[in-house]
């Protein structure tokens, strides 16, 4: 039935690509070829609402910064400030600033100083959160001054980082189902830090690992030590809904990884705070 649907017909909800999701597993590719067309327009048009909904959070956090080397717009409140030194009277006595040492603007790169590293629970309790958090992703990794990493796991562990813009890629590339293993995870989210105190790296699960609890409790009590800022959510999905483990969720914070169900929208908060010093 989904392979006859028109793309253009449907209304777009996370429900539906996740059934569409579930079944484009399971096909051939000859008939996946024709579930692509109606995947990628669901995907499309949750991510463009997603973006519009998360951009009051995330602004300002691509301000262009001050530099010397022209190449960009002149930053003439700065430039002022810079000159005030250098000044000269005209002849009908106003006093001119003589712009000697002029400032411009220039975007923040794309490496920047803050990396984010979404380590997202792909077990088989999880595929609205899985759908929320590439979506998420992909609104993220537009953010000039954060770099932005995925990392699905189940018992293994996939780095899906370079697929983080194409939320429909990643999407087809994740099967969801098997066990929990958020130990290996935060293990591999360990070894893409270099900087703990512009790292951010949250977890995406419902805290039911299958491992024994002390290999997560370890890898968060490192991570909380080295200064990463740590996020755990209980469930990423538009409504917040918790679904979780309650006594690891209790241990986790205790270890030093806050706990919470959030929507997009209230990650995207707590990502625009920290990169711009508003919170630890």
């Amino acid at each position: 039935m989904l392979t006859q649907l028109d793309p253009a017909a449907v209304r777009p909800s996370v429900e539906l690509l996740s059934s569409v999701l579930a079944l484009a597993g399971g096909m051939p590719e000859a008939q996946l070829a024709r579930l692509r067309p109606l995947v990628k327009r669901l995907v499309d048009e949750l991510a463009r609402e997603l973006a519009t909904r998360l951009r009051p959070a995330l602004s300002g956090l691509s301000t262009p910064r001050p530099t010397r080397r022209p190449g960009g717009r002149l930053d003439l409140a700065r430039t002022l400030h810079a000159n005030l030194a250098h000044t000269r009277r005209t002849d009908d006595g106003r006093i001119v600033v003589v712009p000697e040492r002029p400032v411009f603007r220039t975007r923040a790169g794309k490496e920047a100083d803050w990396r984010l590293i979404l380590v997202v629970d792909v077990s088989g309790s999880m595929e609205a959160s899985v759908i929320w958090s590439a979506l998420t992703a992909a609104v993220l990794g537009g953010v000039p001054t954060l770099s932005t990493h995925f990392l699905a796991f189940s018992t293994q562990v996939v780095d899906l980082t370079d697929r983080v813009e194409d939320p429909l890629s990643l999407l087809l590339q994740v099967r969801v189902g098997g066990g929990t293993h958020i130990a290996a995870g935060l293990a591999h989210a360990r070894t893409l830090i270099t900087v703990p105190s512009r790292t951010l790296v949250v977890v995406v699960s419902d805290f039911e690992e299958g491992a024994p609890p002390a290999g997560l409790l370890g890898e968060v009590r490192a991570l909380a030590a080295s200064g990463a800022h740590l996020l755990g959510c209980a469930a990423l999905d538009d409504t917040g809904t918790p679904r979780y483990s309650v006594p690891t969720a209790r241990r986790l914070v205790a270890a030093g990884m806050p706990v919470a169900a959030l929507s997009p929208l209230a990650l995207a908060r707590w990502v625009g705070d920290r990169l711009r010093g508003e919170a630890r």
